[in-house]
């Protein structure tokens, strides 16, 4: 009985020995292993997970996260790859494994880098033993990596065929005005490290692109405008592609900074152009018969004056018009047309409309007026008539084409990024057209621009714009084949010397 009593005694003891020796075992174990910690992380890594990725590591910095998502934010990184390599015991409780990552850099695309994720044994688990250059070798000591831009030259604005806009172009105002839109095109990048005490070092570099884009100038078309002004001040040539709208020069010496786009000036009398029009469309015909006397009155208001007051007496309307007869104007407006008639013919021709051409732009205005006397002046293009010059190109290039289109100095598509879709094409009345084709051919083969050196095949009407107290301003409208322009030289007095002179100097220098 007492040795029974031994051998349960013995047993018991072992038990509670063995007891302690398991839990002293267990309390000394090793939670995980080090190739589990380094999976982990890794594929916290790839999927982003930042929080993940700090519970596994042993004291991670205050600054973890957002080192993390600052560095993806700065270089722009779509995605990253990782692969890791083979599990490296260095020593009692440590180890590493080497990998290589491949960042999708934005700008620059596949960006890759070799590194070394460290492991060790902390607080009875294995940890990650984080440092800057497990996200990169060039973050240790201190280092930086930055994306920065790389500043381009500004824009280039060339022609249509993609030369260099001419010299001395007189157009440099506008193209100035149209660089900043095409800025953001050209900026480059560069990936630079940066570690204290040492150089910059350049990782990768993309250059900008050449920052070109093309307008519709022609060279030749404006260099010969350029070459009409020159020593001509306050002077502007404007010249359209009737059959597109396309702005083939823009040569502009306006001083004061006015502009031969958006600033409007009585037009004189190419606005006629627009005032036998509307008579065209009420039935007046180009060979009629009418008066053209030095001086006419309307009845129980003020007296017209033809330039010198020449009386012709009765000539047809077609050479009343290449004439410029004042008197004929207001007589037959007055008596066959209403105000509103004449604005409706206007506004049908451009007036009244913005135009988009890239660097915006406007025609002209008529007024309302039950004023007889303000509708005379308005009908020879004084009064409260105004327009750009832009606007009595554009209304040139339509009788050219039988079609009034929105001039534009970019491709379409840049035009309605920046100012935006313009005004459709409008066509014209044919018979209209047709005789307003004949009546400025008249007036370059023995109206008012007869005998002044224009080149063959062109058509075109004089403007004298009275303006108080100053110099009248000088105008000639016209078109040659598929080229329509507007000479206009502020206070530059008579159409015929002041204007068409320059007219000719231009189309003979194409």
């Amino acid at each position: 009985m007492r040795r029974r009593r031994l051998i349960v005694l013995v047993i018991a003891l072992v038990a509670v020995v063995g007891a302690g020796a398991f839990a002293v075992m267990a309390s000394n174990r090793i939670k995980g292993s080090a190739s589990q910690a380094a999976a982990a992380y890794f594929d916290a890594w790839r999927k982003g997970d930042v929080s993940r990725m700090a519970s596994l590591v042993y004291q991670p910095p205050p600054d973890f996260a957002v080192r993390h998502y600052r560095l993806t934010e700065d270089l722009h990184v779509e995605s990253i790859r990782l692969t890791p390599g083979r599990l490296k015991s260095t020593g009692e409780g440590v180890a590493e494994v080497p990998f290589a990552g491949v960042r999708q850099l934005a700008e620059f695309g596949a960006w890759p880098f070799d590194s070394t994720l460290r492991l060790g044994v902390r607080d009875r688990a294995w940890k990650v033993l984080w440092a800057p250059e497990t996200l990169h070798p060039l973050l240790k000591d201190g280092g930086t990596l930055e994306l920065d831009e790389v500043d381009a030259s500004p824009a280039e604005l060339v022609t249509s065929e993609g030369a260099k806009i001419p010299n001395d172009s007189y157009a440099d105002s506008y193209l100035n005005q149209l660089k900043p839109e095409f800025a953001e095109a050209g900026h480059g990048w560069e990936l630079v490290s940066k570690v204290p005490g040492q150089p910059v070092r350049q990782l990768m570099t993309r250059q900008p692109e050449a920052n070109v884009e093309r307008t519709t100038l022609s060279r030749n078309v404006q260099a010969a405008a350029a070459r009409a002004l020159d020593g001509v001040e306050d002077s502007t040539i404007i010249a359209i592609r009737p059959s597109t709208g396309e702005i083939l020069a823009l040569a502009d010496r306006l001083k004061d900074n006015y502009s031969a786009v958006s600033n409007v000036f009585p037009p004189g009398s190419v606005f006629k152009t627009i005032t036998a029009a509307a008579l065209l469309e009420n039935g007046l015909d180009p060979a009629a018969q009418v008066r053209c006397p030095g001086t006419y009155t309307i009845p129980f208001h003020r007296p017209f004056e033809n330039d010198g007051k020449v009386d012709r007496g009765l000539v047809s309307f077609s050479d009343a018009y290449a004439y410029s007869c004042n008197t004929t104007f207001v007589e037959q407006a007055t008596t066959r047309l209403t105000a509103d008639q004449l604005r409706e013919t206007a506004d049908a021709w451009g007036f009244g409309r913005p135009i988009a051409t890239g660097i915006g732009g406007t025609c002209g205005t008529m007024d309302d007026t039950d004023d007889p006397d303000m509708f005379g002046a308005d009908a020879i293009g004084q009064g409260q008539v105004v327009a750009t010059p832009l606007c009595m190109a554009a209304l040139a290039a339509a009788v050219q084409s039988g079609t009034w289109r929105s001039p534009r100095l970019l491709s379409e598509a840049q035009v309605r990024r920046i100012d935006g879709t313009p005004h459709k094409d409008v066509p014209m009345n044919e018979q209209v057209v047709a005789a307003l084709r004949d009546m400025m051919a008249a007036v370059v083969d023995h109206g008012t621009a007869g005998d002044m050196g224009l080149p063959e095949g062109v058509a075109g009407k004089t403007g004298t714009a009275e303006v108080d107290g100053e110099e009248s301003h000088a105008w000639f409208i016209g078109y040659q084949d598929d080229l329509a322009f507007c000479v206009f030289v502020r206070h530059g007095g008579s159409g015929r010397t002041a204007a068409v002179p320059i007219a000719a100097r231009f189309l003979n220098g194409l």
